[in-house]
C-alpha cells in the first residue's frame, strides 16, 4: 500500500489516508464466505471539525476497548489513529448463519495544520466513541501603529 492524500474533498490539503487500489473492486457477499482480516472495518470513519478554540476528530469504535486504539503524533504534525478488533473466537460446535460484523486493523491519518498546541492533545473513549481533541495557538494580531499625516 502507499500514502497517497485523499479526502472527500481534493483540495483539502490536510487529509492523509491509506489508498486502497482494491476498493472499487465489488466485494463478495459475505453468505459465500467470511470477510477478510482487512475487511470495511480496515478504514475508521471519523469526524473532523474546527472550532476556533481546537480540532476535534470523533471517530465510532463500537465495541473497542481503548487499550485497542492508538493516538500518536508523527513525523511533528501528522495524527495517526489506529487499532484493531479481534475476530471472535470460533467454536467447532458452532453453526455461522451470517458474518456482518468486520474485524481487523485500521489505521487513519490527518496532517494537522500548523497552529496545533502538540504538547496539549488530548484523547477520551467515551461509549464506543473516541474523541480526540488538538487544541489550537492563538493567532497574534500584529500591531497597528496608527501614523499621523501631516499637511
Amino acid at each position: 500500500m502507499s500514502l497517497i492524500r485523499r479526502s472527500n474533498n481534493i483540495f483539502d490539503p490536510f487529509s492523509l489516508d491509506l489508498w486502497d487500489p482494491f476498493n472499487a473492486f465489488p466485494r463478495l457477499s459475505s453468505s459465500l464466505s467470511f470477510p477478510s482480516e482487512t475487511s470495511a472495518f480496515a478504514s475508521a470513519r471519523i469526524d473532523w471539525k474546527e472550532t476556533p478554540e481546537a480540532h476535534i476528530f470523533k471517530a465510532d469504535l463500537p465495541g473497542i476497548k481503548k487499550e485497542e486504539v492508538k493516538v500518536e503524533v508523527e513525523e511533528g504534525n501528522i495524527l495517526q489513529i489506529s487499532g484493531e478488533r479481534t475476530k471472535e473466537k470460533e467454536e467447532k460446535n458452532d453453526t455461522w448463519h451470517r458474518v456482518e460484523r468486520s474485524s481487523g486493523k485500521f489505521m487513519r491519518r490527518f496532517r494537522l495544520p500548523e497552529n496545533v498546541k502538540m504538547d496539549q492533545i488530548k484523547a477520551a473513549m467515551e461509549k464506543g466513541v473516541l474523541t480526540v481533541t488538538v487544541p489550537k495557538e492563538e493567532i497574534k494580531k500584529p500591531d497597528v501603529k496608527s501614523i499621523d499625516i501631516s499637511g
